[in-house]
């Protein structure tokens, strides 16, 4: 049968991961220091994902699953030497602690003679993780080694959009391997990245230029999902779902992704018409109750997510190379600058700076946004939202093109 290992045993790794390795006919090994898991992964040789659907969940249940200790190098090493498919989703900070032991399972690899290409998907939060890792575990070869590792290892940049939410504390009890997920399960990935035959994995999506996957899940699928919260929070919501339901705010997401979906057909050549129906699927998705995901959660450091090359920036500059004027993506930028919550820190610093300093101050400072006309815009939004002006003012102001 064939092997797959999986570096990292949490939500996408098992959720995600896991289940389109399940579906394709592999056998599976994950790799975690979490022994509780490790332990309940070879007892059990088994674990459930709970499907939302509706008011619901669907049971899947994936087989043929084992588990290696973190800390045991050389269980690792030969886990990854004997490996047909490889995975990491441990999160971008532990990367490097497991790039010697990855180094280890190369070695391993070229030591057996191996001459079979390994590719693997790097389902980490981070453009480029794939070559951040590529580096670290070179650095722990020799050049020889890193020489079998550049020829023999695919390193595989994924867009990873479906959403996992928290497991319910009841189905956890139940069983501490379940997870949540959503039914939307599609992965694109890399096609250039692939060394050798590119495997058949379920509902994997080898594209070229992977570059409009990126930009589609940070500026449509990201984008979107902050302009859902930023509302939200201004009209008091908890839930995302609560905001995605909001007629107005459902207007003002519908309308910011029609404005990028006409950018990204222009700069990628894909049909408009596919880019909509993406946009409406998207927001069906946020209305998934089941979902449970929290609008402080969603919106949280807004230092980051309003920085120049991020989800609100980067998706009106790219409109407005297109001549398309971004208005209701700005406007979502705009909300963006009223968030903060409490426990929040990052975007209190953001909000306090356009309170105290204005607003086109506050887009230098943390947006490099200076281009007159879309200040403009955001300082006109941001102004009729502290005022308390109602949705629907601010929508009739948002002009369409």
């Amino acid at each position: 049968m064939k092997k797959a290992v999986i570096y990292g045993a949490g939500n996408i790794g098992r959720g995600f991961i896991g289940q389109l390795f399940h579906m394709s006919g592999y056998e599976i090994s994950f790799i975690d220091v979490n022994m509780t898991v490790i332990d309940k992964m070879n007892t059990d040789g088994q674990y459930p994902i709970y499907i939302t659907e509706g008011e619901g969940y669907r049971e899947y249940l994936v087989t043929g699953v084992s588990g290696v200790n973190g800390r045991d190098n050389d269980a690792i090493a030969e886990a990854i030497a004997s490996a047909d498919i490889m995975a990491t989703a441990v999160g971008v900070n532990i990367l490097k602690f497991i790039a010697a032991p990855f180094a280890l399972g190369v070695r391993r690899r070229m030591e057996k003679g191996v001459k079979t290409p390994l590719n693997v998907i790097i389902c980490e939060n981070m453009i480029g993780a794939d070559h951040y890792l590529a580096e670290m575990v070179k650095e722990n070869l020799s050049k020889e080694e890193a020489e079998y590792f550049d020829t023999h290892f695919g390193l595989v940049e994924p867009s990873i959009g479906r959403m996992v939410p928290a497991t319910p504390k009841e189905l956890a009890e139940k069983n501490p391997l379940a997870v949540c997920v959503e039914a939307y399960c599609e992965l694109p990935v890399d096609k250039n990245a692939f060394k050798g035959e590119i495997p058949d994995i379920k509902n994997m999506v080898p594209f070229a230029p992977f570059d409009f996957f990126i930009r589609r899940k940070l500026f449509m699928h990201n984008m979107s999902h902050a302009i859902t919260a930023y509302f939200g929070a201004i009209k008091g919501y908890t839930y995302i779902w609560e905001a995605a339901k909001d007629a107005e705010i459902k207007l003002i997401a519908l309308r910011a992704l029609t404005e990028i979906s006409r950018a990204m057909s222009k700069e990628y050549g894909v049909p408009l018409d596919e880019l909509l129906c993406f946009s409406e699927n998207l927001l069906s998705r946020y209305e998934n109750k089941l979902l449970g995901d929290p609008v402080a959660r969603v919106g949280r450091d807004t230092k980051r997510k309003l920085s120049a090359t991020d989800r609100f920036v980067g998706a009106a500059r790219l409109c407005a190379k297109h001549g398309i004027a971004p208005m209701n993506i700005l406007a979502g930028l705009a909300a963006g600058l009223h968030f903060a919550p409490s426990d929040d820190e990052a975007s209190l610093a953001v909000a306090a700076t356009a309170r105290d300093a204005g607003v086109p101050y506050a887009l230098a400072t943390y947006s490099e946004l200076t281009e007159a006309d879309l200040v403009s815009t955001v300082e006109d939004v941001y102004g009729k939202i502290a005022s308390g002006k109602k949705m629907s003012e601010i929508i009739s102001g948002l002009q369409v093109y």
